[in-house]
């Protein structure tokens, strides 16, 4: 199974970038892992919330296929304990799909149309985090998750 991450906008934090980039060569180690980078809408500031949703989202759904599983980073989506991530991982990976996508919306979220066409939800957090930085602590969270299925020493309990 390849995993897919899409998001919206580069970050401008080299700190930022440089976990991600950390944690993504990491994950390879155990599965093919790449990062979409979709770019910032131009003049978004003379767009509304939500055209700026929408043109995001279009963006969004030219990079899935039908045959895709999606699964949108959303603070109304289900949580999880690392362990328990890990298991919904692998019950995912068992079930044959051939790309899993997870996707990390806009400072805005995502569009209705985005919301329809995911399969689930994930919050990393009750928390808010800027759509940057929860850029790493997903590929942390996605690395810990591999980490527990391959019994590494990185996740202690």
């Amino acid at each position: 199974m390849n995993i897919e991450l899409i998001v919206v906008g580069k970050t401008d934090s080299k700190e930022v970038s440089a976990l991600v980039d950390m944690y993504t060569k990491r994950i390879n180690f155990y599965n093919r892992f790449n990062i979409t980078y979709i770019p910032d809408i131009r003049n978004s500031k003379n767009l509304s919330e939500s055209q700026q949703k929408t043109a995001e989202g279009e963006a969004i759904l030219r990079l899935i296929d039908d045959s895709d599983r999606v699964v949108l980073l959303d603070e109304k989506g289900s949580e999880f304990r690392s362990v328990e991530y890990a298991e919904w991982l692998q019950k995912r990976m068992n079930s044959g799909i051939k790309r899993l996508v997870f996707v990390i919306g806009g400072p805005y979220g995502f569009s209705p149309d985005v919301y329809s066409r995911s399969n689930e939800k994930i919050s990393l957090s009750k928390m808010t985090f800027s759509h940057q930085i929860i850029r790493a602590i997903f590929t942390e969270q996605l690395y810990r998750a591999f980490s527990i299925l391959h019994n590494s020493p990185y996740h202690h309990e």
